[in-house]
C-alpha cells in the first residue's frame, strides 16, 4: 500500500467516525435514525472496520505508539455510546412495532438530558480522537514512501 493510499483510507475513516458522531447527535436531538446507522460495536462502524483491518498494517511502522490511544479513545467513545443507546433502543417500554422495526422508543425529558450529558461525554472523547488521528496523518505524512508496506 502507498503512502498516498494509506492517507486516502485513514482521511476516508475519520470522516466515517465524523458522520457516526452527528448520526448520534441526531438520535439525540429527536431527527429520524435507525439503530443501524450509528453501530454499537466498535468492531462495526466504518471507522473501525478501517481500524481493525486495512489500519492495522500501521502497526508495522516504526514509533506508531498514538495506534493504542486511538484504540483506548474509539473503545471509550463506544462505551459511552452503549449507554445513549440504551435510552433510545432497550426493549423496555417500546412498542410492537418499534421493536419490529427498529426504531427508537418515545423518550422522556429527563432521559433526553442524561442522553444529552452522555453525547457531551461522548463528544469530547470525539474530539480527543479526532486529534489523535490528526496526529497520526501528520506522522505518516512525514513518513517515506519506503515505510509503507
Amino acid at each position: 500500500m502507498t503512502k498516498e493510499d494509506t492517507l486516502m483510507h485513514l482521511r476516508n475513516a475519520k470522516k466515517a467516525h465524523i458522520t457516526w458522531v452527528q448520526r448520534a447527535h441526531a438520535l439525540i436531538e429527536g431527527l429520524p435514525v435507525e439503530k443501524e446507522q450509528v453501530p454499537v460495536s466498535c468492531t462495526d462502524c466504518k471507522f473501525g472496520q478501517w481500524f481493525y483491518g486495512e489500519g492495522q498494517r500501521l502497526n508495522m511502522i516504526p514509533s506508531m505508539d498514538c495506534l493504542k490511544e486511538i484504540e483506548a479513545l474509539h473503545f471509550e467513545l463506544h462505551d459511552t455510546y452503549m449507554k445513549i443507546f440504551k435510552i433510545y433502543f432497550s426493549d423496555e417500554d417500546r412498542s410492537f412495532f418499534s421493536k419490529i422495526f427498529g426504531t427508537r422508543k418515545k423518550v422522556s425529558e429527563a432521559h433526553q438530558e442524561i442522553a444529552r450529558d452522555y453525547y457531551n461525554r461522548l463528544k469530547g472523547v470525539s474530539d480527543k480522537l479526532i486529534a489523535t488521528i490528526e496526529r497520526l496523518e501528520k506522522r505518516l505524512f512525514a513518513l517515506q514512501e519506503g515505510s509503507f508496506v
